[in-house]
């Protein structure tokens, strides 16, 4: 998979994608029938031929449709089309491929159902802008009731292609097909739950027009950082590969236990939980291999931190909200070193992004999950995609909104979204894990972006490896099978 594979478009630069493949030689009926060609081949390698009904929309998905249902029909499956809307009101490259099939074109209702194996959802793609209604909101009620087996052209009819959300209703497919590349709605939630198995077919878009348009958002796989991931050499020690520092509390000692485990297993050559005098005999127990030292208030830290061996600084996870906390993340933020703000760090500055954004200076990571995003940034709305991005901008850090569908953007509007990460990972500390990851390849010199994109990935991947009854303090410890299958080819 080359970089390029990775991009994920918006709705607008698909529909600038086609336009581009048009002007340059590619009529679009030819893009239609490849379309369809894609989805019936697709369908022909997963199913068995049986009876299938083909819910065809008024648009270009409902021309995708129609080219499917023909070309099944060659292949000897039998074909029920329904189309909503008349065949006279169908125009462009839709009313073509409506003109190529030679059986009916009957009502939409639920009645198509009755003796199908299998329903392709060809009503509305990606780019539909309002809830679903009428005879088409009926129709995928029936179909969600009658449990059939979906293939959905492009995004399952009700999807918004640059959000994930449900607009209205929407089948759950058991397979989407979609073309040239993917879209931001294919991967965030919740409309990837109705998405099923996604699958990406080639129609003869030349790869070149992306180069006009400019895509800024991929999906997070390995091969958008792996070329950045520190490997260690033999002349490296623990220093080269990163001292990071941890700001412990005294009460919620484990957060900062995992986020320091999580630092040594991505890597980082050593680190030092910094906490108050009376936590430091729990810190000292715990990892022999990590380094405590007592802190009695925050201008401990600041002078702790002047070593400017002191690679990469994590404040937050179980340091409490109090003024104190708002202080020590001040003071890594003044070091304009390598900083991962999470939790407890962010908390501190709710309602006060304006000065949070103001002290960051260098190189920083933001880790809110949906809850910490609301408090500290309030005045965001829309898409998980779109807040992530106008924080980033405005905080001038990278920021990591996690979830299932975790999103990683940069502050210049390069965002990544991630879809590898399993539901066992709602689990206490989990987070406190991640901020590690984050920290100890911030520490060995990592780009940030890249770095955030390449610990929620394999925050991801060490999760799914593990399976049921994962808890935080299981993740750590799966990262090096994790890293070693990248290293040998094998993600």
């Amino acid at each position: 998979m080359t970089d390029a594979t990775l991009e994920l478009l918006s709705v607008a630069e698909m529909a600038n994608a086609d336009k581009a493949a048009i002007a340059g030689g590619q009529p679009g009926e030819r893009l239609m029938e490849a379309a369809g060609k894609g989805v019936a081949d697709a369908i022909a390698k997963r199913w068995q031929t049986c009876p299938v009904t083909v819910l065809c929309g008024p648009g270009n998905n409902g021309g995708d449709g129609f080219v499917i249902a023909r070309l099944l029909a060659e292949a000897g499956w039998p074909v029920r089309l329904g189309l909503l809307g008349t065949l006279q009101a169908l125009t462009g490259d839709a009313a073509i491929m409506a003109g190529r099939w030679d059986g009916d074109a009957l009502p939409l209702g639920p009645d198509l159902l009755d003796g199908a194996g299998l329903v392709v959802d060809a009503l509305f793609g990606a780019g539909l802008s309002r809830p679903l209604d009428g005879a088409a909101a009926a129709m995928v009620d029936a179909l969600n009731e009658s449990h059939l087996p979906v293939a959905a052209v492009d995004m399952p009819s009700g999807v918004d292609g640059d959000t994930g959300a449900i607009l209205g209703c929407a089948p759950r497919a058991s397979l989407t097909v979609t073309f040239f590349r993917r879209k931001p709605g294919h991967l965030l939630l919740p409309g990837r739950l109705h998405c099923g198995e996604l699958a990406t077919v080639d129609i003869g878009i030349s790869g070149n027009v992306l180069e006009a348009i400019g895509p800024t958002c991929r999906e997070n796989l390995p091969e958008l950082w792996l070329p950045y991931l520190p490997v260690p050499g033999l002349l490296d020690h623990k220093y080269t590969r990163g001292h990071v520092v941890i700001s412990g509390g005294a009460a919620m000692t484990g957060a900062a236990r995992l986020a320091a485990r999580g630092a040594m297993r991505v890597g980082a050559g050593m680190a030092t939980i910094a906490c108050p005098p009376e936590a430091v005999p729990i810190y000292a127990a715990e990892m022999a291999g990590v380094l405590v030292s007592p802190m009695s208030k925050p201008g401990d830290f600041v002078d702790f931190l002047a070593d400017p061996r002191k690679a990469a600084i994590l404040v937050g996870p179980g340091n409490g909200v109090s003024d104190d906390t708002r202080a020590l993340a001040l003071a890594a933020l003044g070091t304009r070193r390598p900083v991962v703000l999470d939790a407890d760090a962010l908390t501190v500055f709710a309602g006060d992004a304006e000065a949070l954004a103001g002290a960051i200076r260098g190189p920083c990571v933001l880790t809110p999950h949906e809850g910490e995003f609301a408090r500290l940034f309030d005045d965001f709305t829309g898409s998980k995609l779109a807040r992530a991005r106008a924080a980033a901008a405005a905080s001038g850090a990278v920021v990591v909104l996690k979830g299932g569908d975790s999103v990683v953007a940069a502050p210049d509007g390069r965002a990544a979204i991630a879809a590898n990460a399993p539901p066992a990972l709602a689990t206490a500390g989990a987070g406190d894990v991640l901020a590690g990851f984050v920290l100890g390849l911030l520490g060995q010199g990592m780009p940030v972006f890249e770095a955030a994109c390449a610990a929620v990935w394999l925050h991801g991947a060490a999760a799914a490896s593990f399976g049921p009854g994962l808890i935080a303090e299981d993740l750590p410890d799966r990262l090096p099978r994790v890293l070693w299958a990248l290293a040998h080819g094998d993600p």
